[in-house]
């Protein structure tokens, strides 16, 4: 019978088989007396490889984690399997690897199934904007232990020191979860390693600091440096720091990815400074969910659009992804000068009478010199979420400027006294965005997808978050291209998958490949749709049968089955010294 395998697979496939006839199926049980020639054959689907090739018509047999054959529809059909799944009239793709993750908490400590995330397709998370857990000094820890929850100290000791992103990649692998899981260094986490939440350039010695941080995280395996620049401690990095930080990831393969210092009415010159810091970093330039925040703003996207073609004309390397909302979402407090936050004393400032009233004038100046998402969406496209409070967990999901009226305030007083009682903790999703801009930024050739959200069980979260957590992927297969027909299926799936996957230099996932990881998802192409919205959130979409995680259904006939077969994805860096 291994004679007959060896000549079914290609020989770099043979021994993954080989292997797998030595120990009990993983999928199924095969037939008394018979080992199975495959765990798992997924058969007549029509195959939509994520590299942009024309879908057809095969079969696809699996051993183990890996594709071990692909074939025209009905060559497997008389090979033996422990499982066999009937794909006729479905979608069989690679699983979707989310450039922009965020479900830290989750993966690190809490519900790892992450339900809403693989129930679209999900099957890799990549995390990392602007901080990471994995970068912890010993200032940060002290100040973290004075706050008022110190469940974490013990696994975040083990986070302190320079490795620290490699032990947090450990940790997660240890918690175990449905998707895999990796992650850039988050550029915020860096500075605050190197100088906490204090303001100003780095002095030589701290900058050292930095880049010991950035170059250890990259042999721990992230994929480059991610900053948020529009958030403390990020926002106060300079381009010349960045710059340096970007030249230490570039030895091991690293890209910069960033959410942009403005996105509004300095949008230009934070794509400016994004290619700026890659060119002279040397390294390519991902930009996170590009769009143009605020209606007098997205008249500018076509001059960005224009101004990426023209670097990318003159030979660099920049791209972008978006998610497919005109809402983004962040914390509440991004709204209040960044100086406000310095030193970890944003509720001491915003408590005294002087300074709070100083904050305020800022806030309300349509010219501040900070980025306010609160003036691009206007105080009535704010929706205030992620109560923790009893008493106001009534306002959770409601605007901005209806909780001002509750409270009898003008909506700045409101933002301030809600950070204040909430001790910070609040997010908003924003209204900021053009339904036009996103219909003429997916066409991109180098534009690919990304959530920008974290992954809930819709049983056991209550809380107000933005819709992109349930909808983002099935978003865009059932409208984009269903629908709009904006794009076609093929480009749809490469922009969810294999583009991500070569962006990151992740070789063994993103396609559908012989020898390659079986992460796949598999869709009703006429079903597929997103349920979520922003007034109810919590829904699943539907239309995803199954998904598999290294061979193994975490979605099996639409429903999560619990199992976490999830491991780490590094970055080309690993291990190098």
């Amino acid at each position: 019978m291994f004679a007959r395998m060896r000549l079914l697979l290609p020989l770099g496939t043979a021994l993954v088989a080989l292997a797998a006839c030595t120990r009990p199926s993983a999928i199924g049980t095969p037939d008394a007396g018979h080992l199975p020639q495959y765990d798992l054959v997924i058969a007549g689907g029509k195959i939509v490889d994520g590299t942009g090739n024309a879908w057809f018509y095969g079969d696809v047999g699996i051993v183990g984690d890996r594709i071990a054959r692909i074939t025209p529809a009905g060559m497997l059909a008389g090979a033996q399997a422990g499982r066999r799944i009937d794909a006729r009239g479905l979608v069989v793709a690679p699983g979707v690897i989310d450039i922009q993750a965020h479900s830290e908490e989750q993966l690190l400590t809490g519900d790892s199934r992450v339900v809403g995330m693989i129930t679209q397709g999900v099957t890799t998370m990549v995390m990392g904007e602007g901080e990471t857990p994995g970068q912890m000094s010993a200032r940060m820890l002290a100040d973290y232990l004075k706050s008022d929850d110190t469940t974490l100290a013990p696994l975040l000791r083990t986070f302190v020191g320079p490795q620290g992103f490699g032990e947090w990649l450990r940790a997660m692998e240890r918690h175990r979860a449905s998707v895999n899981f990796g992650s850039f260094i988050g550029a915020g986490g860096v500075r605050q390693y190197a100088k906490n939440m204090t303001q100003g350039p780095l002095t030589p010695a701290e900058l050292d600091t930095a880049r010991l941080v950035v170059r250890q995280a990259m042999r721990d395996g992230a994929f480059g440096l991610a900053s948020a620049l529009i958030y403390p401690p990020g926002n106060y990095a300079s381009t010349e720091e960045l710059i340096e930080e970007a030249k230490a990831s570039a030895p091991y393969g690293g890209v910069y990815i960033t959410h942009m210092r403005s996105e509004g009415d300095r949008l230009l010159e934070g794509v400016n400074e994004a290619i700026r810091i890659g060119r002279d970093g040397g390294v390519p330039v991902e930009i996170y969910h590009l769009k143009a925040a605020g209606v007098k703003n997205w008249p500018k996207m076509r001059t960005v659009i224009a101004t990426i073609d023209s670097a990318r004309a003159a030979g660099q390397d920049v791209t972008v992804d978006q998610y497919p909302y005109t809402a983004g979402g962040n914390n509440l407090s991004s709204c209040i000068p960044p100086w406000a936050h310095a030193d970890g004393k944003l509720l001491d400032r915003l408590r005294d009478p002087a300074t709070r009233a100083r904050i305020k004038t800022e806030m309300m100046d349509e010219k501040a010199s900070f980025e306010s998402l609160c003036l691009g969406a206007t105080p009535q496209g704010v929706e205030v979420t992620d109560f923790k409070v009893d008493s106001l967990k009534k306002y959770d999901g409601k605007r901005l400027t209806e909780i001002a009226a509750a409270w009898h305030e003008d909506w700045a007083d409101a933002l301030i006294d809600l950070t204040l009682v909430e001790k910070n903790r609040l997010g908003q999703i924003i209204f900021v965005a053009s339904d036009s801009n996103i219909a003429m930024q997916v066409k991109l050739p180098y534009m690919k997808f990304g959530t920008d959200a974290a992954g809930y069980d819709p049983d056991s979260t209550t809380t107000a978050v933005h819709p992109r957590s349930y909808g983002t992927y099935p978003r865009i297969l059932g409208r984009f291209v269903r629908e709009y027909r904006w794009l076609t299926l093929e480009d749809a799936v490469r922009k969810m998958t294999g583009a991500t996957a070569a962006r990151l230099s992740i070789r063994d996932r993103g396609e559908l490949k012989e020898g390659w990881y079986a992460d796949v998802m598999i869709f009703d192409p006429s079903t597929i749709i997103d349920r979520a919205t922003y007034e109810r959130p919590h829904q699943l979409s539907t239309g995803v049968r199954y998904v598999l995680v290294n061979g193994v259904p975490v979605v099996d006939e639409g429903r999560a089955t619990g199992a976490k077969p999830g491991r780490v994805v590094r970055g080309p860096g690993y291990r190098m010294q």
